[in-house]
Order: structure tokens, then C-alpha cells, then sequence
């Protein structure tokens, strides 16, 4: 039964490699499994205490720090649910998300969060504070004190149904569905990740993802912790460039993972100012957003690791498919890789599944995927199709069994009946040396239904303008892939996990189309 369970996998971790390191605070202090362990015993007793039942929902707004790991874990091992927040919300997005998973308790660190506690409280919302000063002293919480009547965490035990976990889907083409995941997705999924990465107990890695987006969440920690590994929390509470090679030292990382706008980042900082000396990598892992060819070329150049792309999405506790490790097969830039402990079928509008090379609608179904969005049956009526989960993205198996993906169902561009995937389009643009972002996107157009448009973020010192791209896709794409226009900005909305969101970027782009200069985004 374990085996099906997070909670039930990390205490056979914990038994197994109790003086391993779990988690380190980078130039603070370590905590071994056993320790960790027992750090979340003993907040989910308090949980319990504190009135804290089997399917309430917990809200956590954290920076990535240890204090959000220890309460996270406690939260599902209490039974309740844990729902992971960005702390940058605002009161009207807390009030939403708090509303919405219908959450009994908001907990923080001890500085709290202005916007957060405003919406818990308009909402009659309890909310607590932790903090944990050192790795042997005892956890700092404000909750009630355990009385003796109360059931103890010895008698509550944890079942592979638990709701552990509820997040809502990035809303990149509509608005955020609530989607809750159990014991079992989490326990499926950190199976699949650790067998195709061969995450053993000897693995370490840098968390550079938020935890409350579950790329981070389940790929960087979950499985970390899961396979007796380490894994070191940034001082800074978030990703740094300037940090992240000197803590991947440090602390003997095998591996990372990211979104390719954070593998820009560090390659970026490479070229301007590189280190003396870079770990020797097992892996490079991308995923979250399509990594261009010529980006991934670049990775494996400069760091001499493989890297490995993957295809994951909230619904399916991240992880769908993965290029593999090289000894276990080539890893082919432009795919996703191969499906990872779940069928995957590329199926048309009427359910039939597609032979090898032709395109369809990427469908999975296994332990790993959601039951189904809450309280959206709407939602669940288009998801949940021919006893197959309908993930939206339009793709196609090659001959080997590999993804590749096209686009989003709703983010390819038809120009006048020409259907065009902005993802080959992006990968043309990244490959351009003066172009460090790029995002391809369709606008509305008389003649066509349909036109492309793309925005570019140019690499610094580089005075490239949109003749010079147009002149680069006019070259490298068919005539009618080209953009028939070109924004060149400094910065590209994304969400808070790193995606870039095509729909938006169209949007603030049309609204600028007839001023002359593009305005700052936001970092």
C-alpha cells in the first residue's frame, strides 16, 4: 500500500537512508530524511490538533524555503489537501484561489503576506505562521497547542484516494480550472520520473522552480525526496543567476531541471560572465514550454550534459513523456520524447487513433491523471473523451514512438486554411544569434482569417531589426509561415512558471499596434 501513497514512500525513504541529507538551506543547515521526517510527524499532529480534518483544504504562500516543504508534507499526511500559492498574488487572485479550493487554513511564513491574510480574512479564513530557525531546533508554529482528546496521528491513516494535492491549471487559453490530484498521481509520478531518470539516493539537485507550480513541485522535489536524494533550497528563497552555480557546486548537483526561459538565463550568463569551474552533470532537464533545437545545442555545448526534453501538464501530476537518458536511447531535439508509465494515443476529433507520423489530439490516461476538474463538469464533458484524457495539444508520434508536439488546439494559427504551429516558428526565431526570446502568435486578418505576428527580445548589444528578421524566416520557413510583422520589445509576459502566453502577448501587441514604440513589460 505504501507504494501507492507520497506519505507512505517518503516514511520507507526515511527508514531506508536516515542520515542521508533530504534537504539543505543554502548556507544555513541541513536536514537528513530521518529528520525531515520527524519535523513532519510532528506539524501534522498539530494539524490535527488545530482542528484540521481529513479533506480540508490547507493554502500555503511560500517562497521556496523549508518551512513550505515541512507544512506541505504535513498538510497531506494530516489527510487535508494542500493548495500552493504565489506569494506575489494579489488580494483579488487570493480571494479567488482561496475561494475556489475552498481552503480552511492559510498558513506563511512568519512575515506573513499582506495581500494573502486581506483575502483570508474577508473570507473568515484562519491563518498561521511557521518558521524553522535552525535544523535542530523545534518548529515554530502558531497554531493551537495538541489537547489530549484528540485523535492522535498514529490512528490516521493515509489511503491512495486522499486528495493531497489541488492546483489550477496555468489558464494559458482560458480560465484557471481547479484540479485536484491524490495520493496516488502524486506516488505514480514521482515512480515514473525516478525510473526514467534513474534518480537514486546518491542524486542532488538545486530546486529552481517555484514549489507551488507542480514542475517544481513534483519533478524537482517530490521525486528528489522520493528517491532518498538531496535537494538545496536557494538562500534567496527563489532562482538566482548569480547563486545557482556556486549552490549546484556546493552541494554536489547530478542534475536540474527547468523551463527553457531560466536554461536562457544561465546560458546568457554564461556568455557574459561565466564560471571558473561547472559541475559535472548527469542530465539537463526542460520542461513546461517548447525548448528550440538551437537553444538545447547550446545547453549540451556549454555544460556538456545531455538534455533531456519533456512534456508534462498539471492534470497528469506533470510528468507525460521524456526523451530518455542516452544509454537507454537517443534523445532527438524537437520531440518530447516517449510516454513514461501511461498509454498515450494521438486520436482525431472522432476518437480514432492515428497511425505513426500523423496528427491528432496527444491523449493519455493512467494512475498519474486527475479524475477530473472540480466543480467543472462543463470542463470535464471535453477533457475526459472515448475513456481517454484530452490534454488540448496537437502533436503526433514518429516511427520510434516519440512526440512531437505542433501546438495548442487553440494556439495554432490558421491562415486561410493553412494550419501553422508558433512553435516551429519560435524555433526558427530562437535560432537566430541576436535573438535571445521569441514568441510567435496569430492576429486577427481580413484576408486570411488569421496572420502571424511575433515579438523578439534581442541579445544585449545587438541591434537587429525586423528586416533582418524578416530576411532570417523568409529564408529558414515555407512563405507562408512568415510573420508579417515583427515586435522587437524587452520583455515578454509570462506566468508565474515560466510560460510564455501566446493569447496575451497578442493581445498587448494589438492593443500597441498603431503607437510607435513598445513599452516595457514587467520583469
Amino acid at each position: 500500500m505504501d507504494s501507492f501513497m507520497i506519505t507512505g514512500l517518503l516514511k520507507r525513504i526515511a527508514g531506508d537512508f536516515p542520515h542521508r541529507i533530504a534537504v539543505s538551506v543554502s548556507g544555513k543547515f541541513d536536514l537528513t530524511h530521518s529528520r525531515l521526517h520527524e519535523l513532519v510527524e510532528k506539524a501534522a499532529s498539530r494539524l490535527v490538533a488545530a482542528g484540521i480534518k481529513p479533506g480540508d483544504v490547507v493554502a500555503l504562500t511560500f517562497p521556496n524555503t523549508i518551512e513550505f516543504v515541512i507544512m506541505f508534507l504535513a498538510v497531506i499526511r494530516a489527510r487535508a489537501t494542500a493548495a500552493p500559492l504565489n506569494s506575489v498574488y494579489t488580494m483579488e487572485e487570493f480571494e479567488f484561489y482561496l475561494s475556489d479550493s475552498e481552503s480552511k487554513l492559510l498558513l506563511t511564513l512568519q512575515e506573513g503576506n499582506s495581500s494573502a491574510q486581506a483575502a483570508a480574512s474577508k473570507l473568515n479564513i484562519r491563518h498561521a505562521t511557521v518558521a524553522l530557525p535552525g535544523a535542530d531546533s523545534g518548529l515554530v508554529l502558531s497554531l493551537p497547542d495538541p489537547k489530549s482528546d484528540v485523535m492522535s496521528l498514529a490512528q490516521l491513516a493515509n489511503e491512495p484516494s486522499d486528495v493531497a494535492l489541488f492546483l489550477h491549471t496555468s489558464g494559458t487559453t482560458s480560465r484557471p480550472k481547479g484540479v485536484p490530484l491524490t495520493q496516488l498521481n502524486l506516488a505514480s509520478s514521482v515512480r515514473n520520473i525516478k525510473a526514467v531518470y534513474k534518480l537514486i539516493e546518491s542524486d542532488s539537485t538545486v530546486i529552481v522552480l517555484p514549489l507551488f507550480h507542480v514542475h517544481g513541485l513534483v519533478a524537482g522535489l517530490l521525486s528528489s525526496l522520493g528517491a532518498g536524494a538531496a535537494v538545496a533550497l536557494p538562500a534567496a528563497g527563489r532562482f538566482s543567476a548569480s547563486t545557482f552555480w556556486k549552490d549546484m557546486l556546493k552541494y554536489k548537483a547530478t542534475w536540474y531541471t527547468a523551463v527553457p526561459t531560466i536554461h536562457q538565463i544561465i546560458l546568457d550568463r554564461h556568455f557574459s560572465n561565466p564560471e571558473s569551474v561547472y559541475p559535472k552533470l548527469r542530465f539537463i532537464r526542460s520542461c513546461s514550454a517548447s525548448l528550440a533545437p538551437s537553444i538545447l545545442a547550446r545547453l549540451e555545448e556549454t555544460f556538456g550534459a545531455p538534455v533531456l526534453e519533456a512534456y508534462a501538464m498539471t492534470e497528469a501530476t506533470h510528468l507525460m513523456s521524456s526523451n530518455p537518458l542516452p544509454e537507454d536511447g537517443p534523445h532527438k531535439p524537437g520531440s518530447v520524447g516517449k510516454p513514461v508509465g501511461q498509454e498515450m494515443a494521438i486520436l482525431d476529433e472522432n476518437g480514432v487513433a492515428q497511425e505513426a507520423n500523423a496528427t491528432g489530439e496527444v491523449c493519455i490516461r493512467g494512475p498519474n491523471v486527475t479524475k477530473g476538474y472540480k466543480n467543472n463538469p462543463e470542463a470535464n464533458k471535453v477533457a475526459f473523451q472515448f475513456g481517454w484524457f484530452h490534454t488540448g495539444d496537437v502533436g503526433y508520434l514518429d516511427s520510434d514512438g516519440y512526440l512531437h508536439l505542433v501546438g495548442r488546439i487553440k494556439e495554432l494559427i490558421n491562415r486561410g486554411g493553412e494550419k501553422i504551429s508558433p512553435i516551429e516558428v519560435d524555433a526558427v526565431l530562437l535560432s537566430h544569434p541576436n535573438i535571445t526570446q521569441a514568441v510567435a502568435f496569430g492576429v486577427p486578418d481580413d484576408k486570411y482569417g488569421e496572420e502571424i505576428n511575433c515579438a523578439i527580445i534581442p541579445r544585449e548589444g545587438s541591434n537587429i531589426d525586423e528586416a533582418e528578421v524578416l530576411r532570417y524566416c523568409k529564408k529558414n520557413l515555407a512563405a507562408f509561415k512568415v510573420p508579417k510583422k515583427v515586435f522587437i520589445t524587452d520583455s515578454l509576459p509570462k506566468t508565474a512558471s515560466g510560460k510564455i502566453q501566446r493569447r496575451i502577448v497578442a493581445e498587448h501587441f494589438l492593443a500597441q499596434i498603431s503607437t510607435a514604440k513598445v513599452p516595457k513589460f514587467g520583469a
